[in-house]
């Protein structure tokens, strides 16, 4: 059976912008690997894949699945370290003056309205594989440790930005929980099926109604209420951020 390897976007390209043969075809091995279990673990539950049989759906050795993975859990969710690479690539991108947390809002925006290079959570199978994480162990560890890598990442370009150290300062960390936190929240959502509130929005300013936002321009017809998702959870952080702060400022009676 033929792996799709479409399911996969391209890495973050190297600084320099050069790829040699040797590293395209490792490339293109990795993905190869990634879809055939994303493929198998959907087909037969993650019980009842090998990583024997991820291998000769790739048609690869086990040795040569171990340089790229460690576990089948892995190779499955290599698209979460890809996405949380090019997420933090948006990142460094974003204007200096930005306050971190929009900046890591704006950047998660950018990420997903890519539409030359999609998100891979929008594309075919993605929702199912992110609702099954939610009930193998396995594989929801496999996904907090990629998710808590690239959050470190985020963490230091964050300090980079605010000039502090991200040890003794709390805030690049603090930001950056929360700005992920939220995305985490709003894609754990998206996987079990709930979508999107549009009742308060203006038909001529639903997010859903852009050029460029249309489901036809995604692979999945429901990458647009995704990224509307993506966009009420940070609303309401926001909010409840505002509240809070509004609530300290009132002063308590009786002291």
């Amino acid at each position: 059976m033929k792996v799709n390897e479409d399911t996969f976007p391209d890495p973050v390209p190297a600084q320099d912008g050069v790829e040699d043969r040797r590293q395209r075809k490792a490339r293109q091995t990795r993905n190869a690997l990634a879809a055939a279990a994303l493929d198998l673990i959907l087909e037969r539950g993650l019980a009842d894949v090998t990583v024997g049989a991820v291998a000769d759906r790739a048609d690869v050795t086990r040795r040569t699945f171990s340089r790229h993975f460690v576990g089948k859990e892995d190779a499955a969710l290599d698209f979460v370290r890809g996405d949380g690479d090019r997420i933090n690539a948006l990142l460094r991108a974003r204007p200096a003056d930005e306050p971190p947390l929009l900046a890591y809002r704006r950047a998660v925006a950018d990420w997903l309205a890519d539409r030359e290079n999609p998100a891979s959570h929008i594309r075919p199978r993605m929702r199912a594989l992110l609702a099954l994480v939610d009930t193998e162990p396995a594989l929801f560890a496999a996904y907090e440790r990629i998710r808590v890598d690239a959050q470190e990442e985020s963490i230091r370009i964050i300090a980079d930005r605010l000039a502090v150290d991200d040890v003794r300062d709390l805030r690049p960390a603090v930001v950056v929980d929360a700005a992920a936190g939220v995305l985490t929240a709003a894609l754990r959502a998206w996987a079990r099926g709930i979508q999107a509130d549009h009742s308060d929005a203006d038909p001529g300013e639903r997010r859903d109604a852009h050029p460029g936002d249309r489901p036809e321009d995604h692979h999945d017809p429901d990458a647009v209420d995704l990224a509307a998702l993506v966009e009420q959870a940070y609303d309401a952080l926001m909010g409840e951020a505002a509240l809070a702060a509004s609530y300290r400022a009132t002063p308590v009676s009786g002291k």
